[in-house]
């Protein structure tokens, strides 16, 4: 008969989690590590070292060319020097200030280079040029509709540099072009999320009437973006922002409208003021006493002169007020 396992052992076998597999650190969570570099002045003096051993070994074959001994001890004096110069030669780098130097070796990141002048890295390791220098570009002309569905023609400036030169070369393929198509992205969802125009109310900022608040959303939400590639936004401006041809001209028509009804609002309101102003004044200085029929003729008068678009051509009555 086959042995049957226990049940609680059976239970623990099936409940047992699986041994996890070791794998290799994702690119996205790599971060910069500062290589210590030696002097430059080793590399230098290891150089020189091997150009010495180089020439003297050339010498002592040449000194002693009919012994064979101080042949091999001269040849093997000359390989020395030659490996020596060449191996310390690529171990060599210059960084440029606002430069760097991401070090590989074997395919393994070991680190980053940030001293600028002449250092001495580790040998058969692969040194790329990065630059931390603050960079900026102005994004694609993009027609993008707003909150309201009206088609904008908008782009923006994009002041950035690199922060983490570890994400920037292995988490992303091209960290330049990343950050480009990821900053029209975000461009394209803010430009979506606000009106262009509207009332003047600082509850519900507008593309025109809140640039501020407009370009500081747009800075933090590219910044979320562009964090992966080891990039940080200095700052985002909109450099364009106009309606799109086919809708610009019926929107402009709307804007006079608009411009033409509040300055027809104030101007109303200061007539009528004014006038009450003067009725009043008249009144209490006992000038001249009006009916209810002549003070309404003196009110449309005023109002015709104050609130007119042509300029009003008074008629001068010489009568009697009455008449």
């Amino acid at each position: 008969m086959t042995a049957q396992p226990h049940p609680q052992t059976q239970a623990q076998t099936q409940t047992q989690p699986p041994t996890p597999k070791t794998t290799d650190p994702h690119p996205t969570d790599i971060v910069e590590v500062e290589y210590r570099a030696r002097s430059g002045a080793l590399g230098i003096g290891l150089i020189v070292l091997g150009i010495i051993l180089f020439a003297g070994g050339i010498v002592l074959a040449a000194t002693h060319g009919q012994s064979g001994l101080w042949n091999g001890i001269g040849g093997g004096i000359c390989a020395i020097g030659c490996v020596l110069a060449v191996l310390t030669f690529p171990a060599l780098v210059i960084v440029q200030p606002g430069d760097t130097k991401v070090l590989t070796f074997f395919g393994r990141y070991i680190g980053t280079v940030r001293r600028a002048g002449l250092s001495t890295v580790r040998p058969f390791s692969v040194h790329k040029r990065l630059t931390v220098r603050v960079r900026n570009f102005e994004t694609a002309e993009l027609k993008v509709n707003d909150a309201q569905g009206n088609p904008v023609d908008i782009a923006a400036i994009i002041v950035w540099k690199v922060t983490d030169t570890a994400k920037a070369t292995f988490a992303v393929d091209n960290y330049d072009t990343f950050v480009t198509v990821q900053s029209e992205a975000a461009l394209r969802h803010i430009t979506g999320a606000y009106p262009y125009d509207g009332p003047d109310d600082p509850a519900r900022p507008t593309l025109r009437g809140a640039p501020e608040a407009v370009s500081g959303r747009l800075a933090a939400e590219v910044t979320e973006r562009v964090a992966v590639a080891g990039v940080d936004i200095v700052e985002a401006r909109i450099s364009k922002l106009a309606y799109a041809p086919e809708i610009a001209q019926a929107m402009l028509q709307r804007q006079q409208a608009g411009a033409i009804i509040a300055a027809r609002q104030t101007i109303v309101e200061g007539a009528v003021g004014i006038v009450n102003d003067a009725l009043a004044r008249l009144e209490d200085e006992h000038v001249v006493v009006l009916d209810d029929e002549r003070r309404a003729a003196m009110v449309s008068n005023l109002l015709v002169v104050l609130a007119g678009d042509s300029r009003a051509t008074p008629v001068v009555n010489t009568g009697s007020l009455y008449a």
